[in-house]
Order: C-alpha cells, then structure tokens, then sequence
C-alpha cells in the first residue's frame, strides 16, 4: 500500500558491496547497496523476479550479488 520511497542509488565500488536483502518471512527481496565500513544498506529496487533481477544487474554492471536474510 504505502512503499518505502526508493533511493536512484549511486554505487561506489570500493565502499559498497551489492546486496540482495531477502525477508524468510514473506520472501519479499529488495536490491541495494551496502557500505562496507558502516554496514548501512541503501534501498535501489523491489526485486519481483527474476527479470527484475537481471535488471538491476545490469543497470549497475553487477556479476554478482550476496544474498542477506
């Protein structure tokens, strides 16, 4: 109903690590980035499937993305 307002997100390679943050609970999944030094998380993107996925992949030239539950 009422979302989270999502950050463009700037991705800093060498203080930020991609994340993929996903609820056991509901299995929402939401892409973004967290700062290695503060463990900060900056919201992106809700992640729907795996099209979405791709997506932000993509647009961010990501290979690969750690998972956090």
């Amino acid at each position: 109903m009422f979302r989270k307002k999502m950050s463009k997100g700037t991705y800093d390679r060498e203080n930020q690590k991609p994340v993929l943050k996903c609820s056991i609970c509901t299995g929402e999944q939401v892409a973004g980035f967290k700062d290695i030094h503060t463990g900060k998380f900056e919201e992106v993107m809700v992640i729907r499937d795996g099209k979405d996925l791709e997506l932000f992949k993509e647009k961010y030239d990501i290979s690969s993305i750690t998972k956090e539950y």
